[in-house]
């Protein structure tokens, strides 16, 4: 297996409101078969899909699936970035869990739970800085 994510699928109880919440943020969705709204990304691409649809593919009921500790990060270019971002999605319909702050290793983030309970953090990191195009790599490009 190579050392990649291509595919990021949360599974929602509410497609419309996880669907209005990124359009908020600014993300345009792709066009896409089968009831699934998909975002490209920098890489990747972000799928939601209805709950329950996606624990029937798996032959598992929704509250079979859990709730595992995942967090998705969006790093930026400045603090000034998280505290925007972190705004805008409480603009959007987020839940704060942390605003804007310093953290212990040297950094600045903030985190944000979106509606379908999918919890975001949005950092800046200088000891990583992104690549030209936005692309993050741990420890950065130097």
């Amino acid at each position: 297996m190579e050392q990649r994510v291509s595919l990021i699928t949360i599974g929602v109880s509410d497609m419309d409101r996880a669907a209005a919440f990124y359009e908020k943020m600014g993300w345009q969705r792709v066009q896409s078969p089968d009831d699934v709204i998909a975002f490209d990304l920098i890489g990747q691409t972000l799928g939601l899909y209805p709950l329950d649809r996606l624990a029937d593919e798996m032959g598992l009921t929704a509250g079979d699936l859990g709730q595992g500790a995942l967090t998705l990060s969006h790093n930026c270019h400045s603090e000034e970035d998280v505290r925007t971002i972190l705004e805008d999605a409480r603009s959007a319909g987020a839940d704060i869990l942390k605003e804007a702050q310093p953290v212990f290793w040297g950094g600045f983030h903030g985190y944000f739970r979106a509606p379908g309970n999918t919890i975001w953090e949005v950092a800046y990191n200088p000891f990583s800085m992104l690549g030209p195009t936005g692309e993050f790599r741990w420890n950065g490009y130097g």
